[in-house]
């Protein structure tokens, strides 16, 4: 019986990116990633309509009135889908190795990162996977969420500061937490909702 210290649990030398993983050939890539670090992250903070030009240019899909802040970083344009009227704020990581659709009305705070990339970690290759995010309209992700690939958080739910969600959550829910759950309805019945103190957000990636 071979023990855990004999046992070779992942082997870097053997790991390979499937040809079509990245859904563009590697020189595109590599000329977004340029883009990205010069005529993106240098423009202007009031320069929303450039940003979102350089995006649609390798493959976005946005909606209108989308507001990119320049220290947003977009892995893969060419899998991002974005309704009308949303801000991704400052430092904001849109790891789409899948698909990331966001609706409309969405709000991503400062320092959101939406992951949807992952490893087979049983398997010596460590073989690199992706799983969609979808986030449906009138949500507000505050600062310093995670999202897990696979995950779908529900039309107007409220993610507190720092949460890390690994499953979907329920549309119209205040949820936080490691991992976040539902903890209350968004709209409360009094006339002013006791909001907890932590759900609330550095300024937000409005202008």
């Amino acid at each position: 019986m071979i023990s855990n210290r004999e046992r070779k649990f992942q082997d870097l030398s053997r790991f390979r990116v499937p040809p079509t993983f990245r859904g563009r050939p590697a020189w595109f890539v590599q000329l977004w990633w340029v883009v990205e670090d010069t005529l993106f992250r240098w423009s202007p903070q009031v320069c929303f309509a450039w940003r979102s030009f350089l995006l649609r240019l390798f493959g976005a899909q946005l909606g209108k009135n989308v507001k990119f802040r320049s220290t947003v970083r977009v892995t893969y344009p060419w899998k991002l889908k974005i309704g009308d009227d949303v801000w991704i704020g400052d430092d904001c990581v849109l790891y789409n190795l899948g698909q990331i659709t966001i609706g409309s009305d969405v709000a991503l705070a400062h320092g959101v990162y939406l992951c949807t990339g992952l490893h087979d970690y049983t398997r010596v290759e460590f073989p690199i996977l992706a799983r969609p995010i979808t986030i449906e309209d009138e949500v507000w992700l505050t600062n310093d969420v995670f999202l897990a690939p696979g995950v779908t958080v529900g039309r107007g739910a409220v993610v507190g500061a720092r949460s890390t969600v690994l499953h979907d959550l329920p549309g119209g829910m205040i949820c936080f937490g490691s991992p976040a759950r539902a903890v209350k309805p968004r709209l409360a019945t009094s006339a002013v909702p006791d909001t907890p103190s932590y759900i609330s957000a550095a300024p937000s990636a409005q202008p």
